[in-house]
């Protein structure tokens, strides 16, 4: 029979692990929400109509950006189950392959984004900003192979629990593009004025930066060297690309769902008036830097679950989740706290105006709740990864998000007459519906399963 009581020295060694591995995650993710912010704000202080079209346009590339990233999720339990089988020199063959489908990827990201007219259409953006906006994403599609790789390079480091290079650059990359856009939007030392194509000419640039940097770091540092990374160099390999495709495709899918809601809730709530629409952005700012927390432990939790499986260490597996998991629920009591305690406060560090500031509190409040669904869900997640269990928990967040979320939402927006809190209300439902089945979906697989080491 299996016990279910602790063994209290292995879950300080458990959390302590995942702490150090998570705290460089969440910074890097801190970081990696920097360029938007960063965009907006150069943006808005060239003019309201620059702020508009690069806000539009971040929004469209943060799809494909998400699509990439979820990609990419393969790599991270794929390298951590050979580092805990330790067969690490079996790791170069499979980075190989992640980077020949992180460049069809990021060919198809630059196709995409390039050809992004339609969903202008779809979204409803006026014809006034149309122009800028496809200067932006014409410039930045030609990142797509740049951000793709730099995701994959990411993986191999974090699957081998070696996530601090992944905060360098993120901050490195961050560090440079505040004053690169700032030379090439407002047209400095005999530059012209380039606006939203300047945007995102720096943010491009800053990418491919970034990617070289980690590719050279990799290729440089004596811990990679025992990989046989030089030695896995190879055409592309049908059996372990599709390997790679049936743990990543399905989390693509799960992230466009995930991100997909947020824009589809956004442009519900654009009908509801402009101080409506602020409130939104505001409380949604704050509660996506929140979310960096259990999302950088999530990929923490991966890693030290695939590392279990790696060792065949059945045990190994649930107290590497429930232990991030559980620490996924600290964080996000804090955040809670705050949101719930200081709304008012927050609110009025993006705005001075009063009726956005107090629609923003009360949605901040609503926030405050999600935040333990949102913890539970993202670190199940993650756990799950660990156990290369992607499609299942694709079906799940496609049902939580969009056939709960999304209808109650609306329901209680629109039916019932609540606006922006009805919409809101709607993602507290969602979140939590795949918090409860994500969670039940770990909690079963690691109990019932015997893991083995990976073949």
């Amino acid at each position: 029979m299996l016990s279910l009581r602790p063994d209290r020295a292995r879950v300080a060694h458990e959390v302590g692990a995942t702490v150090r591995l998570a705290l460089p995650l969440i910074a890097a993710q801190l970081a990696a929400v920097g360029p938007n912010f960063v965009d907006a704000v150069l943006a808005g202080h060239l003019s309201a109509h620059v702020q508009a079209a690069v806000t539009t346009a971040v929004s469209i590339w943060a799809l494909a950006l998400v699509s990439g990233l979820g990609m990419m999720m393969a790599v991270p339990p794929s390298v951590a189950q050979l580092d805990g089988a330790g067969r690490r020199h079996e790791v170069g063959a499979v980075f190989v392959q992640a980077l020949w489908l992180a460049w069809g990827m990021g060919i198809v990201m630059w196709f995409l984004v390039r050809n992004a007219t339609p969903m202008l259409d779809w979204i409803g953006v006026v014809p006034t900003l149309r122009t800028d906006v496809m200067h932006f994403l014409h410039a930045i599609s030609w990142a797509g192979p740049a951000l793709t790789s730099y995701f994959a390079l990411r993986g191999l480091s974090e699957g081998l629990s070696m996530t601090r290079p992944s905060m360098y650059f993120s901050f490195g990359g961050l560090l440079i593009l505040a004053p690169l856009g700032y030379i090439l939007m407002y047209g400095k030392f005999g530059l012209p004025a380039l606006g939203s194509l300047g945007s995102g000419i720096a943010t491009a640039t800053v990418l491919w930066l970034e990617m070289a940097g980690f590719a050279l770091y990799v290729a440089l540092h004596p811990a990679y060297r025992d990989l046989g990374l030089r030695e896995g160099i190879a055409w592309p390999k049908p059996k372990m690309l599709l390997d790679l495709l049936k743990i990543g495709g399905p989390m693509a899918v799960t992230l466009l769902a995930e991100g997909g809601l947020f824009v589809a809730v956004a442009l519900v709530i654009a009908t509801l008036g402009e101080t409506v629409v602020a409130s939104h952005q505001v409380a949604l700012s704050v509660a996506t830097v929140a979310f960096m927390i259990p999302l950088g432990l999530s990929m923490a939790i991966t890693v030290r679950v695939g590392n279990a499986v790696g060792r065949g260490d059945a045990r190994g597996v649930r107290y590497a989740g429930f232990c991030g998991i559980a620490l996924a629920l600290c964080a996000q009591t804090v955040s809670s706290s705050v949101m719930l305690g200081i709304p008012h406060l927050l609110a009025r560090l993006y705005t001075h105006d009063a009726a956005v500031i107090a629609l923003a509190a009360q949605l901040m409040l609503l926030a405050g709740f999600f935040q333990f669904s949102d913890g539970i869900q993202v670190s199940s997640n993650g756990a799950l990864r660990g156990l290369k269990d992607t499609r299942v928990p694709m079906v799940i967040t496609l049902f939580a998000y969009w056939g709960v979320g999304m209808p109650v939402g609306w329901w209680l927006g629109f039916r019932q007459g609540l606006g922006a809190r009805g919409m809101w209300m709607g993602l507290i439902a969602g979140l939590s519906m795949a918090a409860v089945l994500l969670f039940t979906r770990f909690w079963r697989n690691a109990f019932r399963e015997k893991w083995r080491r990976p073949a």
